[in-house]
C-alpha cells in the first residue's frame, strides 16, 4: 500500500469522494455530507489529504485533516478536524483506515495541532469502532451537523 499526499481536487480524490458521498446517501437517505470542504482546507501546513493506492496503483482509501480554531460551530483553538476517512468496500478489514488515521494524527501533531476531532454518525458503526479503539472519546458536538440527532462527535488529544 502506498500513501500519497494529494490535493482534495485531485481526480482520484474526486472519484473516491463521489463514492463516499453515495455511501452516506445510502446510509442516511439524503444527498451525502453537506459540510463545505475546499481544496485549500487541506493544504499543508494547515491540513493534509491522503490517498492510499493498491499494488495496481488504484485509489482505494482516503482521509484528511484540516485546521480549525475556536468559532461559533463549537471548535476549539488548535483543533485538527478529520474528514473523508473512507476505504472502498473491497479493501475493508485490512487496516487501511487505521494506517491513514495514524499518518494524519502524526502530521497534525507535527503541524502544532493539539486535538484531533471528528464527526461521524449513528449509522456508521465501523467508524465508531475504529475511533473508539484508537483512543477517541465522545465530545461536545461541533460543526455542520452539531444539531443533528444522528451526529456523533469524538476527540483525541494529540
Amino acid at each position: 500500500m502506498n500513501l500519497r499526499c494529494v490535493r482534495f481536487d485531485h481526480p482520484d480524490a474526486i472519484k473516491l469522494n463521489d463514492v463516499v458521498q453515495a455511501e452516506y446517501a445510502e446510509r442516511y437517505g439524503d444527498d451525502g455530507d453537506a459540510t463545505v470542504l475546499t481544496p485549500e482546507d487541506f493544504l499543508p501546513p494547515r491540513g493534509l489529504y491522503l490517498i492510499a493506492y493498491d499494488e495496481a496503483d488504484r485509489p482505494v482509501a482516503t482521509g484528511g485533516w484540516r485546521s480549525q480554531d475556536r468559532n461559533d460551530e463549537g471548535y476549539a483553538d488548535g483543533d485538527a478536524e478529520l474528514k473523508r476517512m473512507f476505504v472502498i468496500e473491497q479493501m475493508r478489514g485490512r487496516g487501511l483506515a487505521r494506517r491513514i488515521l495514524a499518518a494524519l494524527e502524526e502530521d497534525a501533531r507535527a503541524a502544532g495541532r493539539v486535538r484531533m476531532v471528528l464527526e461521524t454518525g449513528t449509522k456508521q458503526p465501523e467508524a465508531v469502532a475504529l475511533y473508539s479503539s484508537s483512543g477517541y472519546e465522545p465530545c461536545a458536538k461541533f460543526g455542520y451537523y452539531r444539531f443533528h440527532e444522528e451526529s456523533l462527535c469524538y476527540a483525541k488529544l494529540l
